[in-house]
Formats: structure tokens, C-alpha cells, sequence
């Protein structure tokens, strides 16, 4: 089915799967993972009480007992199903995406991210091939709040903000159930209120066009940072006082000053293929190194795990916290941020100067091509640069991250269509061009062709 995803099940509702597969997918879910009883929760999209109805019916009827836990986060839905000690949950939710789209994110136990690769793709091949038979003895239906303990979990890490001036963008999302309540009046919101519909624009902060309102309104208000939420609150971006995105990666190096220098943790920081170099050189300064690893929670949440790492991040704008049970959280990132930052503020650093000191790089940012020869496109693209210098390291899951002492690449294939992602950074804009331009010309050469980015 074209819903089922390398993380998650996600698509346009009604086209790419609608209630009926939602049943089944409820259905097969605590037979897959070996589990009597579910947790529920719902972001506020408007075909989500019925994505809702029927996948509670399938749980139901499968035996399983239903734990409904009304509108939530995704990270609420994390956090709790670790913290009850629930066997599954599905959070119903197509985070980041149009409205017209929904989509089911699914854990496992101690909230184990479950991906294609992890039990999603016996969950579609039961839905091909197994007969759906009623249980004798159907499940129960159960309301259970979590909400507050969560609420003074995230209470806990509230910062003093002093006089800090903060613009708000909630982007119409799942933020909005505890960020205001958090941070009181001390902060400027707008698009604030939920609505599924996402009538100001999409709950993507990667997508430019989305960010332009908040950049305005810092500039206006002459606030000291922007921050801005994904539509299911499992994701946070920030822009500076002159109103210039962060690159979401940086942000990893901000995080080490409360998790390095403040707390004085010893451990290792993970970081996606597509991470700055600058991070990691960053964090040294504190002791710790940082850990390469593949792109998305069902990777990230296990490897920090398997590390015993203290924390980590994406270029997507994922946070991921050891002490969150692995995974990640936008307002828990918002919240330690906020803290650095107000911290800085009283020393009389921006927040562009605190990133001026982290940047060290030209970067290119994420330049995508659709392309069907996807594997000879990549190969052909490191054999170019590794015959010409043999490079410093190489990596070769997710596709290929090779590093020079000057600059480095990764290019990528994306795991559910015909694209290959690319992106390189180097110590002058002169540098990063030539890397760019030979890049293009070879994926042009296997048929490539430039969608965005460059």
C-alpha cells in the first residue's frame, strides 16, 4: 500500500488508504506486537475522528483493549506509552504534511520506534493475505488522561526567560495543548489556536514560505528569537533576532551547553549523515564526541539507545533526549533552548552570535533531484571525488557521507520515491560551488533532473 512508509504509515487520506485500511491496520497491530492493550491519541486534522473510529474498531475487535488518550502531541504519545508501560500506541497523525494527508505513527514497547523494517511491513503483509476474524471476546474501550502527568514533566525544564522576547509561530498544531500554558504571557504567540485545516499555512517549518510570517514578526517586535512548531509538536526550528533561519543541526551544539557544560554529562551525542561538520567540533570543547548515524526516529531513538547517548539531533529539526526514553520532543527542545539562549541573552550574546560562533561552513542545504538510477547516480558521484583524493573518512549507510578536510557531501536516496537528496558544505562559498556544480552535472548525466534546492 502506498501509505506504508520506511517510519510510518502516511499519505493522502482517501487516496493513498482510507478507513477501511485504518480497521485493518488496528487489527494486526496487537498481533504483530504481541500486545493486549493500545494506546490512542489524535492530532486535531479533520479526518482524524474518523481515522480514530475505525482504528478503535479494529483494535477492538481484534481482543485488544483500547487507552484513549484524547488530543495529544506525538511526543505526549512517546513519552506515555514508555511511561505506562504499554506494549503499542499509534498516534494518529500526518505531522508536518498538507491537511488533506493523515497517517498513523506507531511504538512498541518502552516506545520503540516501529518502522517498515520493524513490524510495519507484517502489518501490511496481514492486511494482504489474513482473514479478518472478529474476536469471541472483543477488547474494552478505556479513556485514560496522561496529559497531566506529561504537562509536569515538561514543567519541570521551564526556563527563566528574564526578558527575553520570543515570537511564537504554533503553525495551527498540536503545540498549542501545552506550549501557552508553559511559558504563560511572557511570550508573543500567533497561530495559536488548533485548527486542522492549517488555514495560515502548512505545519512545515522546512518549507521557507512557512517561516516568512514569523521572520516578519521578529523583526517588528525586534524579538530576541523565533520559534516555530511542526503540526504534530514532535518537531521545533527557531530563526535569530535579525529574522535568518538556523539551520535545525546547529541547534545540537546549543543543546550541548545545557546538557555538557551546565549539567556536566559524559557521553556520547548522536547526529544524522547530513549534520554539520562544525557540531561535532563544537561539542568537543566539552568533552564529547558525536556518533554518525542513519536519518529518522526508527534509527535515532534505537542508536542513542545503544549508545547510552545523552542526547542528539536531526537536520529535520528532530531532538532526541535519553532521559524523553529515546526520543524526541519539540517543546522539550524549545524548553532547554530557550534556556541557553536566555542564559546568553543575560551575558549580552545574540542568538546570531551565539550561531556565528557554531557556524563554520558554506552549506549548500538539501538540493534534491528526481532520478530513477539512483544507485548508479550515487556511486558514480563518490568514485568522481575518491579518484581524484582519497578522503578523510566515508560513510556508507544512507547513502554515502565522504569527508575532506575542507568540505564534505552526503548524497541520499530517499526511501519512498524516485529522488536523491545531496548536500555538501565546504570553508568558502568558491569551494561549496565547485563541489555543487560537479555533483549536478554528474546526476544530470544519469538522467537526473533538478526539483529544488541550488
Amino acid at each position: 500500500m502506498k501509505a506504508f512508509k520506511a517510519y510510518d504509515i502516511r499519505g493522502i487520506y482517501n487516496k493513498d488508504f482510507n478507513k477501511e485500511d485504518v480497521y485493518k491496520i488496528g487489527f494486526f497491530i496487537p498481533q504483530v506486537l504481541l500486545t493486549d492493550k493500545v494506546l490512542v491519541g489524535r492530532d486535531v486534522r479533520e479526518s482524524s475522528p474518523e481515522a480514530l473510529e475505525y482504528l478503535v474498531k479494529g483494535i477492538l475487535d481484534s481482543g485488544a483493549d483500547v487507552y484513549y488518550a484524547g488530543l495529544a502531541t506525538t511526543p505526549m504519545i512517546y513519552y506515555s506509552t514508555a511511561k505506562y508501560g504499554f506494549g503499542a500506541s499509534v498516534m494518529i497523525t500526518a505531522s508536518h504534511n498538507p491537511a488533506e494527508y493523515n497517517g498513523l505513527k506507531v511504538s512498541g514497547k518502552n516506545a520503540k520506534p516501529i518502522g517498515y523494517d520493524t513490524g510495519l511491513k507484517k502489518v501490511e503483509e496481514l492486511m494482504k493475505t489474513q482473514e479478518i476474524i472478529v474476536s469471541d471476546q472483543k477488547g474494552k474501550y478505556h479513556e485514560i488522561n496522561v496529559r497531566d502527568t506529561y504537562f509536569d514533566f515538561l514543567k519541570s525544564y521551564v526556563p527563566k526567560l528574564n526578558d527575553l522576547k520570543i515570537s511564537m509561530d504554533i503553525s495551527n498544531g498540536m503545540a498549542a495543548l501545552f506550549i501557552k500554558e508553559l511559558l504563560g504571557d511572557k511570550v508573543m504567540y500567533f497561530y495559536d489556536e488548533l485548527d486542522g485545516s492549517f488555514p495560515n499555512h502548512e505545519p512545515n517549518p522546512l518549507v521557507p514560505k512557512n517561516i516568512v510570517d514569523l521572520q516578519k514578526h521578529v523583526i517588528e517586535n525586534k524579538s530576541d528569537i523565533g520559534v516555530i512548531f511542526d503540526g504534530d509538536a514532535d518537531r521545533v526550528m527557531f530563526v535569530d533576532e535579525k529574522g535568518t533561519f538556523i539551520s535545525p543541526d546547529l541547534m545540537i551544539a546549543v543543546l550541548a551547553h545545557y546538557f555538557l557544560e551546565e549539567k556536566g554529562l559524559k557521553g556520547k551525542v548522536i547526529q544524522d549523515i547530513r549534520t554539520s561538520k562544525a557540531v561535532g567540533e563544537y561539542i568537543a570543547q566539552f568533552g564529547s564526541e558525536m556518533e554518525m548515524w542513519r536519518v529518522g526516529r526508527a534509527f535515532a531513538a534505537p542508536k542513542l539507545k545503544e549508545i547510552d547517548g545523552i542526547f542528539g539531533g536531526e537536520l529535520a529539526g528532530h531532538y532526541y533526549f535519553k532521559d524523553f526514553y529515546y526520543s524526541d520532543s519539540g517543546i522539550l527542545a524549545c524548553l532547554l533552548i530557550l534556556r541557553v539562549v536566555a542564559q546568553m541573552h543575560e551575558k549580552g550574546i545574540t542568538v546570531s552570535e551565539l550561531i556565528g560562533k557554531i557556524k563554520k561552513y558554506e552549506n549548500s542545504g538539501e538540493i534534491n533531484f528526481k532520478i530513477e538510477e539512483k544507485t548508479k547516480a550515487m556511486d558514480a558521484v563518490i568514485a568522481h571525488f575518491k579518484e581524484k583524493e582519497k578522503p578523510d573518512a566515508f560513510f556508507d549507510f544512507d547513502g554515502y557521507r565522504i569527508e575532506y578536510k575542507n568540505w564534505w557531501l552526503n548524497i541520499r536516496p530517499s526511501n519512498t520515491e524516485p529522488y536523491l537528496r545531496f548536500l555538501a558544505e565546504a570553508n568558502t562559498e568558491k569551494l561549496l560551488k565547485e563541489i555543487v556544480d560537479t555533483v549536478v552535472g554528474i546526476v544530470e548525466s544519469y538522467g537526473g533532473k533538478l526539483v529544488s534546492g541550488h
